[in-house]
């Protein structure tokens, strides 16, 4: 899923193309795509888009007459950018694989498309500031803007104080504390696991049992790593669109790279898997050595299943 490093690459492509243009046309492919009524889809037709900013993993479009299209891409959906091709080009499978909607500029044509069989991305068109702010799950943003760009121009980064405040409110994994909107913006699966082996911090646990000094180091590895992605993913798209968004990349630390070295200590990368969802860590930099129980595998090995680096073998 696009997270805070990937939807910021987005909007500043998106930004330098289609800010200040009119819409002239929207074409939805999949009924399931759009989960409003009202206002009518087709009431931003022919609207200038005023601003792009981020909500969460969300990506929002503000018109005229305050109308704000908002698009979350969960997990398979992607954005991508044509100039020079014809709408009916645009529509035909050989251009776009799976595509679900169709943006049409003076300037180009953007399309969402989503892999695999499951609709899960999702668009919203509401009405207003308070229309948009009742999409937004309430997580802490972690950079604000000012007006001197600092971070990546990202602005300027969450203090300790206040991040603290909102870690130590409910009593999470140190994962699912990163990863739970409710209290921070943007975060997934794929970056909490690079801020946690920056931080050096196990991803099981307990944020009411962290020490100040671990608290500062995950709020400095949190700053880090999304400053440094955003920076990569900016480079690595330089004056073009980002086609390449994707939760596995060359150069993380640990995501993607099960039984590959750790970048830092050299111990083999492992994982634990629950639901979809999976967690990436190094044992020997965030667990003191203990290897952390996959549900599922460690119930079926029983006594069979290693519990620390040196019974890997």
């Amino acid at each position: 899923m696009p997270e805070l490093p990937d939807i910021t690459i987005y909007i500043e492509a998106l930004e330098q193309r289609i800010k200040g243009r009119e819409l002239e046309r929207l074409q939805l492919m999949s009924p399931f795509l759009l989960r409003t009524a009202t206002p009518p889809l087709a009431s931003i037709e022919g609207k200038k888009v005023l601003e792009i900013r981020r909500l969460g993993k969300r990506i929002c479009l503000g018109f005229e007459d305050k109308l704000w299209l908002v698009l979350h891409l969960m997990i398979a959906g992607r954005l991508h950018w044509k100039t020079g091709l014809p709408l009916a080009d645009a529509r035909r499978p050989s251009k776009f694989k799976s595509q679900l909607a169709l943006f049409r500029f003076d300037n180009g044509v953007l399309s969402l498309t989503e892999a695999g069989t499951q609709r899960r991305a999702s668009l919203h068109l509401m009405n207003g500031e308070e229309g948009l702010r009742s999409l937004d799950p309430g997580g802490v943003e972690l950079f604000t803007r000012r007006k001197r760009a600092i971070n990546a121009g990202l602005g300027e980064f969450i203090d300790l104080e206040s991040f603290t405040r909102v870690l130590k409110s409910e009593n999470h994994t140190l994962k699912r504390a990163l990863t739970d909107p409710h209290l921070f913006s943007g975060i997934g699966n794929a970056y909490s696991d690079e801020i946690l082996w920056q931080a050096q911090l196990s991803p099981v646990k307990l944020t009411h049992k962290l020490s100040d000094e671990e608290i500062a180091r995950l709020h400095a590895g949190t700053r880090d790593s999304l400053v440094e992605w955003v920076e990569r993913l900016r480079a690595e798209a330089g004056e073009g669109f980002p086609e390449k968004v994707t939760a596995f990349r060359n150069g993380m630390a640990t995501r993607g790279r099960y039984k590959e070295p750790c970048p830092r200590c050299g111990t083999r990368i492992q994982r634990i898997r629950y639901a979809a969802n999976e967690t990436n860590y190094c044992p020997t930099c965030q667990t003191g050595g203990r290897l952390l129980a996959d549900r599922a595998l460690s119930r079926l090995l029983r006594e069979d299943w290693p519990r620390s680096v040196d019974e890997l073998g």
